[in-house]
């Protein structure tokens, strides 16, 4: 492991830590990625883009606090139970973990990645809930802290089954109404920019998002895609009656706590441009949206832990 390393980046195999540690290593600046398995296909991409590997489990502390040393910024995110990998109790475990290792070890700075949902009271869901466990805990601790509460990702509406490959889309939000999304590019370039800035961003939440859409947005911007057309709907009420886990997040997004509240011209003022739908279509979305025109997977990918 190298010992020169300026942040440590947690969940970098994944989806928000390889974003990160991909706009840190961007900026010129030294990356140690903690990762399970060193011979995975993702880690080895890791190291052949000059990051350096910390190997550890988020169940064994003595890992974290290993892979702790000599970092001065740390970017903290752990899988989720809908996932089915943890439950919410060894989410909130190993935030905890991580957050206490940073301390120990005197890190400067901690940046948590929370989601959009948490912080503002009981959701009723337990991996919304988790998060705004850590959250609390992080911001108890004394460490300077940031924490970013990103959107749901554009990425995850190309999951199987959401119906493009029959030239239908089904999602959380009515025809008409708006939800905030994030492109993955953003969110890592975002917090890429608040770890390599500690003293501005320490002690802030702030809420991440790339664009507002409504079902309307999506039909459009699929069809011209696509190139034929693509209807919009919302989940079917039947599925959301035998569904118990998305029938809560579309009532969640009913009452406005899964909407997003990011204020998107605060965050271009502040990061500079965010990415439309559009141009994330354009660009690194066009390869899973294509796979997803092909995919005739009919089950909703999206699920909670006990249905894994």
């Amino acid at each position: 492991m190298d010992h020169t390393a300026e942040f440590l980046v947690f969940g970098a195999t994944g989806q928000q830590g390889g974003a990160v540690a991909r706009a840190l290593k961007a900026k010129g600046r030294q990356v140690r990625a903690f990762v399970r398995n060193p011979e995975s296909i993702k880690s080895k991409a890791l190291a052949a883009e000059g990051m350096s590997l910390a190997i550890g489990d988020l169940f064994d502390p003595a890992s974290i606090d290993q892979a702790m040393v000599g970092i001065t910024g740390v970017f903290s995110v752990q899988t989720s139970s809908p996932a089915g990998e943890v439950t919410d109790v060894q989410e909130v475990s190993q935030g905890k973990a991580i957050a206490d290792s940073a301390v120990r070890h005197g890190v400067r700075h901690l940046l948590y990645s929370s989601g959009g949902a948490a912080g503002k009271g009981p959701t009723g869901m337990g991996h919304f809930d988790s998060k705004s466990e850590i959250e609390a805990y992080v911001q108890s601790l004394p460490i300077m802290s940031t924490i970013t509460r990103p959107a749901s990702f554009m990425e995850m509406m190309m999951l199987p089954g959401m119906g493009l490959s029959r030239s239908e889309f089904t999602f959380f939000m009515r025809p008409e109404q708006s939800m905030q999304i994030i492109a993955l590019n953003d969110l890592g370039r975002i917090n890429a920019e608040i770890l390599m800035a500690p003293d501005h961003y320490a002690g802030k939440v702030i809420e991440l998002a790339s664009a507002s859409v409504t079902g309307k947005d999506l039909e459009r911007a699929f069809t011209d895609v696509a190139g034929r057309p693509i209807a919009y709907t919302r989940f079917p009420n039947d599925l959301l009656t035998e569904n118990p886990f998305l029938n809560r997040l579309a009532e969640l997004l009913d009452s406005g706590l899964l909407a997003g509240v990011a204020d998107l011209q605060a965050l271009e003022r502040e990061f500079g441009h965010l990415t439309s739908l559009v141009e994330w279509l354009d660009g690194p979305g066009m390869p899973l949206f294509k796979a997803a025109l092909n995919d005739d997977k009919a089950e909703v990918a999206l699920k909670d832990s006990d249905n894994a």
